[in-house]
């Protein structure tokens, strides 16, 4: 008679076995310069080929919302009004910048790939706008200058910005009905959550102290779930709660304090891996094909150093800055690889692009995130550094305390 396990003891022993693929093996590829988001990507999709079926593991499928919930909480966190407002002359034009190459882009994608116009926008902000939450989460390993680092966070964050403007208009335009609706509940929430926060500040927090984590994390993946029902997807609804935390600063200071900071960064780091991981276990065989792969290469081979060299370009001329710190800011702001994975992944269950195209989203992402590896002095990864303070993400500095 054969040796067999029983059912109970090998399905934690498989989940056992993913949690060390997830968590371990990515740090130990680090070493190669390989980021650890992608090592994730690709073992879930390893895991689809080889490993059976885990797409629909409900498991999963919560680690992977917590993920990317607690990290665009942790860039709704990073917006700063004052920090918009002093630089806004350098923002209005970099956003202008941004969105005429974004129209250019939309409407090359509509005339040579009939897409339209909606999807078409989708797929010129998948190309062109940096990964925020992913840029940030890893800012303090890129090597920077004070200087430049908060320049790097500002373009990011303001970009996204605009990206998720286009968006909503983007999924939300099917009818002027479902745009008012969808509208009316966004400007529901944002009226209602700050009436939270402030609650639970007055009436839980004096008896609960260290509460405020919890609550912040749980209206992060509430707001994300409800923006997710919408059709906008997880990302909205999570940054909008980090804004709107981080505008109650001067009247519930713990709820968007360093430490709070430090703790939301740390969730972030352990659970963004699983968002990667089920991305890729979510892609299609069909997707895995030697044309996506070369229309991928040749997008980034043509999107990428246009990306570079139009950052370098506007920061030459606008700040005066040097040949190398502009290339280094200009590069910092290359990776895509979750706005891109969100997108095309929209793109795909919306409006049915073809699978080739869907590939091809994914080799770009992948690619754009790889080089700048290669680039910097470290490779990107989701690791909490020794020295992590987070109010050095924040702080503008001095040299740049006045209107440019």
């Amino acid at each position: 008679m054969g040796l067999s396990l029983p059912a109970s003891f090998v399905q934690p022993m498989i989940y056992l076995g993913l949690l060390l693929g997830i968590l371990v093996v990515p740090k130990a590829l680090q070493r190669f310069r390989i980021p650890g988001p992608i090592t994730c990507l690709f073992f879930g999709i390893a895991v689809s080929l080889w490993g059976g079926d885990y797409h629909h593991d409900k498991t999963l499928a919560l680690l992977s919302v917590f993920g990317i919930a607690s990290l665009f909480l942790f860039a709704g966190l990073e917006v700063s009004l004052n920090d918009l407002i002093t630089h806004k002359w350098p923002i209005f034009t970099h956003l202008l910048l941004t969105l005429a190459i974004v129209m250019a882009c939309a409407g090359l994608a509509m005339y040579f790939l009939a897409l339209s116009w909606q999807a078409a926008t989708l797929v010129a902000l998948a190309l062109f706008i940096p990964s925020t939450g992913f840029i940030l989460d890893s800012l303090s390993q890129f090597g920077l200058n004070d200087s430049e680092r908060f320049w790097v966070s500002l373009k990011a964050i303001t970009s996204e910005l605009l990206a998720l403007g286009l968006m909503f208009i983007a999924l939300q335009s099917d009818s002027v009905g479902q745009l008012v609706l969808s509208s009316t509940i966004m400007l529901a929430m944002a009226v209602i959550m700050p009436f939270l926060f402030l609650l639970f500040g007055r009436i839980v927090l004096p008896h609960a102290p260290g509460s405020e984590f919890t609550f912040l994390v749980l209206m992060g993946v509430i707001a994300a779930s409800i923006t997710k029902e919408l059709g906008v997807y997880y990302l909205v609804g999570a940054f909008l709660a980090g804004f709107l935390a981080r505008q109650l600063r001067e009247r519930m200071p713990s709820l968007a304090s360093d430490s709070m900071m430090h703790a939301v960064k740390l969730f972030a780091s352990f659970f963004v891996p699983f968002y990667f991981f089920h991305g890729g276990i979510s892609v299609p065989v069909e997707a895995l094909s030697w044309q996506a792969l070369l229309l991928g290469v040749g997008i980034t081979a043509v999107v990428l150093p246009l990306r570079v060299l139009i950052i370098w370009g506007q920061r030459r001329a606008i700040f005066k800055e040097t040949f190398r710190s502009s290339l280094h800011v200009s590069i910092t702001l290359a990776p895509t690889l979750i706005f891109t994975l969100v997108l095309a992944g929209i793109l795909r269950e919306r409006f049915a692009i073809h699978d080739t195209l869907y590939g091809a989203l994914l080799v770009y992402a992948v690619l754009t995130t790889i080089v700048p590896s290669f680039l910097l002095p470290k490779a990107i990864d989701f690791d909490l550094p020794a020295d992590f303070n987070a109010v050095e993400l924040r702080r503008t500095p001095k040299s740049l305390a006045e209107p440019v």
